[in-house]
């Protein structure tokens, strides 16, 4: 069996069914997306493989509560709820801890951001917050990361909502400030003001592109692209 015969819907069902050769195959060869996402909370204070032994709880809690009918592959739905899994358990264990030189970045950058924005009226890039608090870019996501509050995909945004497309349960793990700003620091100037128009001011497509001077279909193209980056990014 092939990694997606193994993940397809006639092996998902028959696991919630109760099939225990399907629920610990699936298991089995998700185990891969239970490492990877592991191997990116390494040195916070708990054993590489203690991470994916507590990350593979989330794997099953997925899959025991994975809706076939949610439009969305299995995969895509467990990936907040491995990482849920593993930063609750750092939560508990007090093991992340905000350096301070990531702290006076923070403060830092915020005050830079603040007086960008009474000049200018938008928010400043990446790019240019780094230039403007004298810091590479990678410490200006990592500063924004620490100090930034948590943010929501649940809310009513145009049609949608980020959560439908990137998987909805315990949405608040996967938009925590770690995994969402670094993947929305990868996106270009463009899509990104994207995001800002559709997903954080709720407008719709064609309210979008006329703000950026796009036509309603070269959003529409240009949304699907963004929700795959973010996919591959979160995963």
């Amino acid at each position: 069996m092939t990694f997606a015969d193994i993940n397809s819907p006639d092996q998902l069902k028959l696991a919630k069914d109760g099939d225990k050769a399907a629920f610990d195959r699936i298991i089995s060869a998700n185990l891969g997306l239970v490492r990877s996402i592991a191997a990116h909370f390494t040195g916070r204070g708990t054993e590489y493989e203690d991470l994916v032994q507590i990350g593979s709880i989330g794997l099953i809690k997925a899959l025991r509560r994975f809706d076939l009918n949610a439009g969305t592959c299995f995969s895509t739905y467990a990936v907040p709820m491995v990482t849920g899994e593993i930063k609750k358990h750092l939560r508990d264990d007090g093991a992340i801890k905000i350096s301070r030189n990531v702290k006076r970045d923070a403060a830092n950058v915020a005050r830079k951001r603040q007086d960008f924005l009474k000049e200018h009226g938008r928010e400043p890039t990446v790019t240019e917050l780094a230039s403007l608090a004298g810091i590479d870019a990678e410490s200006v996501v990592t500063a924004c990361e620490a100090s930034a509050p948590m943010l929501s995909f649940s809310a009513p945004a145009g049609e949608t909502t980020l959560e439908n497309l990137v998987g909805n349960d315990n949405i608040s793990e996967i938009c925590e400030k770690i995994s969402l700003r670094q993947a929305i620091s990868r996106l270009n100037e463009t899509e990104r003001a994207i995001v800002v128009q559709r997903y954080y001011l709720g407008r719709s497509q064609k309210e979008t592109g006329e703000r950026l001077g796009l036509t309603q279909v070269t959003v529409s193209r240009r949304e699907k692209s963004i929700i795959e980056k973010l996919r591959s990014s979160l995963l």
